[in-house]
This record gives structure tokens, C-alpha cells and sequence, in this order.
């Protein structure tokens, strides 16, 4: 080594070491927040504090394991499943703030930073999970549950669960292959997020509008040229040819997954991921899933004859948002720039709260003193009458570049016992000006009511054990909370409580209330059908066998798989499925797949749960506290439908998602 080269090394050796020692004394993951409330000091949290966190983090909870197998007394629910439960608090800690603004805040900093910790993060669950001798001791615990409390029951049959869905029954040459597709899919699945947030991006410089935009563009435009160009830009996302096509990583995921559930004895992922959901199977998905598209595929053609006669010519998918809202103007007189002055971002959120507030009798309050990840972010205090702490909430509601589209609610922090939570709701709405505010469209006020279920079903819960409170219930089980709290979004009691213009500040009229409220059932054959066909096209992808998968090779076996589902489906031609493969970030990076299904199937519980408060009254107060105690502060410490039949009184009624959307 000539000396240039040694005093290159040894500079950089210098550097490394002063970063390391730099992380170790001032890191504020290694430090307890004495913050209000204990929230993420975000101002202090460097880029380069999460790599040393995260491994500091997976060290200290492999050590906690450690402990669990060599204690020497015989397993007990105490020293080996709770014990389990409270491991990783380090890295629970880094791990919150981090996913959380990799989501929300992005930069080509912290992709690197993720694309180097994902798979250090799948490793270090898989040593846990192929751990043969603790899996010993959980399972002593599991075989012997009688004494044991039935939130304690859940927390160690969903853990015994755990290990043996992540292979811990397999010889050395299955957990040798099974940790490789778990890693191997953990870096697919991120790197499938990265590349659809560059083509949300290109999106946007391509045509002007953000993706989130797409559909109040697509309803609004008059230039049916434009319109198509958009149309033709965002069905293409990810299947462009170029550096961010998503087409050989769909492919690699959807074999990869069909792998790991052959290791586990299982035909078919879906077959895998449906095990321990409420639907139990495919084909009780299947069966329950294409009742709702005939349906909505009949209601579409009654939907388009309407349309066609607008129009004076065959519609095709780039005119149909289009001319619905022509058929829905001449039809209600509504028209979303009638309603957007009375829905801005600010009221929309107090008509959020106050629904909380008054059908939960919780108090919202601005919590000024929280530091926030993002200026445009706020935070707020949710406390019970008494003042007792229920937890502290961000709101994080507008479009921006570094943000991936959708939205999501999300925790910074869990609850467990007398811990409360820290939670966020993610939206991608437009961003306010100087000139004017951000308004929503009708649909973004149910989005932000949607999220908010979510985030109440993790304030209220009151579990002793993170693995099963607030949210972490089975997934086609979680949705109910959210469809359930978009009801409160258009009650004429609340919305006079926050719909006003923000030019004048006059109450919205009566009439477009009851406008409003007659047209929250139109054109359902449109968003029931694309809703339906992106989660049949998800089961049917997640249907298929190792073998049968071998035959997909290229971009356009993906395009002639997807054109079969959607005939054998039903789907007319004039509607495509709300997300196409390669951007159907749901199913390839967020932990819905085979389960997209789930929306469908936690509306009929939402929609049959409201028809209890509407009998009873909306306002009911006895009916509010059963739902709070029996559904949002149990979490997952009860199956799901035990809850819902002790809520209900019978098992939900099928029909209820027909009629909720109008189609029968």
C-alpha cells in the first residue's frame, strides 16, 4: 500500500471512528426523552443516528432472548411469553421514528439507510422465530394456557402462531432457504416502494397533478385528450421499461412467496397469509368477493347508459369519472366545487374530532409544546373528562414529493399498559397556498374520518401487551374501525359543527347536505367495481402455485394475466382495477397480501355495526361506551367475531355491504 493510499485509509478509519464515538455519547436513541409526553425529539435525530440505533437496538433484543432461554425455571407465561413481549423497546424506539418518516419524509439518505437496515432487520427475526429453544419454552406456555387470562391466552397463541409461520418447524436446509426468502423479500418489497414513490414523482412532472389528484382531475377535465394522457401515465406506473419498472421485482416477490408457503406445507400463499384471518381460506374469499362484483358491474352498466347518453358517444375509462359527475349533477345538483369551500383542511379535522369527542367523550386539545417531524405537521392531546392522558396525535395531512401517495395511520409509539400511544395520520391532500387553503373533495373528508378510526381504535385501547393492542388485530378485522368512523363524516349534527366557508364563514345549507347525502351512494358500480377487481386480482396472483408461477417470465405475461382475471371476473372494459400490479403498493409493500379482500370483508362488519347505532340512535350513549369497551379497548386480546357478537348480539349480516353502497 503506497502512503497516499494509507493516509487515505487511515482518515477515513479517523472519521468512522468519530462518527461511531459521536453516536455513542449524543445518539438520542440511547437517551430517555424528556420530552412532553415523551415524543421523538426530532430536531436532535440526525441520519446518522439511525444506523448505530438500529444495531444497538438488534443487539440489546437478541441479548433479551438470550436471557428468556437460559432462565432456569420451567416456562411460565411471566418469565417467557410477557418477557418476550417487553424485548426490543430499543428498537421499537428507533424503528417508530424512522419507518414513519422514510414514509413520510424521504430522501435518498434514508433509502440507503432502509435498504441497508431492512435486511439486517428480517435476519434478526428469522434467528428469533427458527429459535428452537425458545420455541420450546412458548410452546410449554401454549400447551398449558388454563390459568392464564384470555388477553394473556391471545398474546401466546399469536406468538406461538409466529413461530410457526416463520418456519420454525423446518430442518436446517428449510430455515436455511426460508431466511433467505424472507431477506431476499424484505429488500424486494422496499425497493418496490422506492421505485413507486420516483413514479408518483414522474407522475407529477409528467402531467401537472399529483397522484393524489387523479381522480378529482379525472372528474373535472373537460379535455378529453388530456384526460386520456393522464389516464394512460398513471395506469402505467411501474411498467415503463425503465429504471423504476416494478414488472422482474412483482415477479421475483409473487415466486418467492409462493416458495416460502410450499416450505410451510401450504399450496398457495394465499392459503398461507388466510390461515389465522377471519376468512380462514381462498375460497371463502373468493365466494364472498364475486357476489359484490356482479352486483356492481350490473349497477355500472346501469351507470353508464347515463353516461353514454351525456356524452353522445361510447365512453371509454378516461371519460368515466368524467361524465359521472355530469350524470351526478344533473341527477343531485351536486357539484364538488359547491362543496369544497366548505370542507377545508382545518375544519375538516375539528369535524374529525368533535365526532370523536362527542360519540366517545374524549377531549382533543392542540398540543404546542410536542415538537413535530415536518412544519406543516401539528399535534394534538387526546385525554379522557378526568384528564388522565389518552395519547398524543400528528396530523400530517398534505401532498409533498418526499411523501409516498396514499394514506395511512401509523404509531410512533404503542400502547401497553400504562403507556400511551403515539400516533400519526398520513394523508396526501392538496397543499395550502397563499392564495387559498386546501380543500377537500367529499372523498378526502371520508379519508380523513377513515384514518381517524384507525388512530381511535389505537388511542382507546387499554391492553397490558403491545402484541395485541390498538390496531394489531387480523387484518381483514382492522378496516372495520375506519369504515366505521366515515359514517360520522356527513351526520347533518356534526357537519354543522365544522362544514363552513372559509371565504364567509356561513354554515353549508341544508340542501347540499341532503344533496350530499343522496349521492354517497351514486356511482358505486365504478368504486365498488375497482375496489372488488384490485382485490380479486391480488387473490388470484396470491392463488397461484410454484409451479404455476414459473410461466410468468415477462412484462407482458403480468399485462395478459391481469386482462384474464378482469374478463373471468366480470370487469367491464370501461374500468380498471383501482391499483394495477406494478403499483399495487398494498399487496407489494405493505403488508396486504392476499388480504386486500379486507376492506370488502371489515365493511359488512362497519356497515352492520352502524345499523345498530342508527336503531338505536346515533348519539346513543350506552351504544357508543358498548362499542369503545368492546371493541376499541380490547384490541386483539378477543377472535374478532367474538367481539363482534358480543357487540351485536348475532354474527353480521352479508347483505349489510349491499346495501351500504346501494347496490341492492
Amino acid at each position: 500500500m503506497n502512503k497516499a493510499s494509507l493516509v487515505a485509509r487511515l482518515s477515513g478509519l479517523a472519521v468512522v471512528i468519530a462518527m461511531t464515538a459521536a453516536c455513542t455519547d449524543t445518539n438520542p436513541f440511547f437517551e430517555d426523552w424528556k420530552t412532553p409526553y415523551g415524543t421523538a425529539p426530532f430536531s436532535k435525530i440526525k441520519t446518522e443516528h439511525y444506523l448505530p440505533a438500529f444495531k444497538e437496538g438488534i443487539k440489546q433484543q437478541k441479548a433479551e432472548v438470550e436471557a428468556i432461554v437460559a432462565c432456569k425455571e420451567a416456562p411460565t407465561f411471566e418469565n417467557t411469553v410477557a418477557a418476550f413481549d417487553r424485548s426490543g423497546k430499543l428498537l421499537a424506539k428507533v424503528s417508530g421514528v424512522f419507518f414513519n418518516l422514510s414514509e413520510s419524509d424521504s430522501t435518498p439518505e434514508m433509502q440507503a439507510i432502509e435498504e441497508e437496515v431492512t435486511p439486517m432487520l428480517t435476519e434478526a427475526d428469522n434467528e428469533i422465530f427458527m429459535n428452537e429453544d425458545l420455541f420450546k419454552r412458548v410452546k410449554a406456555v401454549y400447551d398449558n394456557m388454563e390459568g392464564l387470562t384470555r388477553e394473556q391466552q391471545m398474546v401466546t397463541k399469536k406468538l406461538y402462531q409466529s413461530f410457526e409461520r416463520n418456519g420454525v418447524g423446518l430442518d436446517e436446509a428449510g430455515k436455511k432457504r426460508f431466511a433467505e426468502i424472507s431477506t431476499r423479500l424484505s429488500s424486494l418489497s422496499q425497493k418496490f416502494g422506492q421505485n413507486l414513490l420516483a413514479e408518483n414523482n414522474a407522475f407529477k412532472e409528467k402531467t401537472g397533478i399529483t397522484v393524489s389528484e387523479y381522480y378529482d382531475f379525472m372528474g373535472s377535465c373537460p379535455d378529453r385528450d388530456k384526460r386520456k394522457a393522464v389516464f394512460e401515465a398513471y395506469s402505467m406506473r411501474g411498467n415503463n421499461a425503465d429504471e423504476h419498472d416494478n414488472n422482474a421485482i412483482v415477479l421475483e416477490i409473487l415466486k418467492l412467496r409462493a416458495e416460502m408457503a410450499a416450505l410451510l406445507g401450504y399450496r398457495s400463499f394465499a392459503d398461507f397469509q388466510l390461515a389465522d384471518k377471519m376468512a380462514g381460506d381462498p375460497a371463502t374469499v373468493d365466494n364472498f368477493l364475486q357476489p359484490i362484483m356482479d352486483a356492481a358491474m350490473k349497477k355500472a352498466k346501469e351507470e353508464m347508459k347515463d353516461m353514454k347518453a351525456l356524452a353522445g358517444h361510447d365512453i371509454e375509462p378516461w371519460d368515466y369519472s368524467y361524465y359521472a359527475e355530469k350524470v351526478r349533477a344533473q341527477k343531485f345538483a351536486l357539484d364538488e366545487s359547491l362543496t369544497k369551500p366548505y370542507f377545508q383542511a382545518d375544519s375538516v379535522l375539528k369535524g374529525v374530532f368533535t365526532a370523536a369527542e362527542t360519540i366517545y367523550g374524549i377531549k382533543i386539545e392542540p398540543a404546542s409544546e410536542v415538537e413535530v417531524y415536518n412544519p406543516v405537521v401539528s399535534a394534538w392531546k387526546l385525554s379522557e373528562p378526568d384528564g388522565r392522558l389518552i395519547g398524543i396525535f400528528y396530523r400530517d395531512y398534505y401532498v409533498r414529493p418526499t411523501k409516498r401517495g396514499g394514506a395511512w395511520m401509523n404509531n410512533f409509539r404503542d400502547q401497553e399498559n400504562d403507556v400511551r400511544p403515539i400516533i400519526v395520520n398520513v394523508c396526501n391532500f392538496p397543499a395550502q397556498s397563499e392564495e387559498q387553503p386546501s380543500l377537500l373533495t367529499i372523498d378526502n373528508v371520508q379519508t380523513a374520518f377513515h384514518e381517524f378510526g384507525h388512530a381511535l381504535h389505537g388511542f382507546l385501547t387499554q391492553c397490558h401487551y403491545t402484541s395485541v393492542s390498538g390496531t394489531s388485530v387480523a387484518r381483514d378485522f382492522v378496516e372495520m374501525f375506519s369504515q366505521f368512523n366515515e359514517n360520522f363524516a356527513f351526520v347533518p349534527e356534526i357537519l354543522a359543527q365544522y362544514a363552513n366557508d372559509f371565504r364567509t364563514g356561513e354554515p353549508i345549507p341544508a340542501e347540499l347536505v341532503e344533496k350530499i347525502q343522496k349521492s354517497l351512494k351514486f356511482n358505486q358500480g365504478f368504486t365498488t367495481g375497482e375496489l372488488c377487481a384490485a382485490s380479486i386480482l391480488d387473490m388470484k396472483w396470491h392463488e397461484m402455485s410454484v409451479d404455476e408461477l414459473q410461466a410468468f417470465k415477462t412484462p407482458q405475461d403480468i399485462r395478459d394475466f391481469e386482462a384474464k382475471v378482469c374478463k373471468e371476473m366480470g370487469l367491464v372494459e370501461e374500468i380498471i382495477p383501482r391499483y394495477r400490479t406494478t403499483y399495487f403498493n398494498h399487496i407489494f409493500n405493505s403488508g396486504y397480501s392476499a388480504g386486500y379482500y379486507g376492506y370488502l370483508w371489515s365493511e359488512v362488519l362497519a356497515a352492520d355495526a352502524w345499523q345498530k347505532f342508527v336503531a338505536d340512535g346515533i348519539f346513543n350513549k350506552a351504544t357508543a361506551d358498548s362499542f369503545r369497551k368492546t371493541f376499541l379497548e380490547k384490541g386483539g386480546s378477543e377472535e374478532p367475531m367474538t367481539l363482534y357478537k358480543a357487540f351485536r348480539g348475532a354474527a353480521p349480516d352479508p347483505s349489510a355491504i349491499m346495501k351500504s353502497r346501494g347496490l341492492q
